[in-house]
């Protein structure tokens, strides 16, 4: 039974992948695409008129820098960073006290 099933599912995947085929005719000869197609295409010149801006001119009023949050965050992280290499500056160094583990905050999403 195992047999005739999987006889079936090749026979459908065969018939499947020959669906997938084209029917070009194999007598005309296969133009191969150069880099100067393209290349040609972009150099069509432009006729239509570009659209104008109505907001091309206006101020930027978006605040550039980063939020307290995450300034907050930052310094957290760098801080315990610095924490962290301390400890193992200390471990290397031959302290029979291990470092303590210290939670750092986890970054939002």
């Amino acid at each position: 039974m195992k047999k005739i099933i999987a006889f079936t599912a090749v026979s459908a995947l065969a018939m499947t992948l020959s669906a997938c085929g084209s029917s070009d005719d194999a007598s005309v000869d296969a133009q191969a695409d150069t880099v100067e197609m393209p290349a040609n295409d972009a150099m069509t010149p432009v006729t239509e008129t570009p659209a104008a801006d109505a907001d091309a001119n206006a101020a930027d009023t978006a605040d550039a820098g980063p939020s307290d949050a995450v300034s907050t965050e930052a310094d957290a992280a760098g801080e315990a960073a610095a924490a962290a290499a301390a400890d193992f500056t200390a471990t290397k160094a031959g302290d029979a006290k291990p470092p303590e583990t210290s939670k750092t905050p986890a970054a939002p999403n």
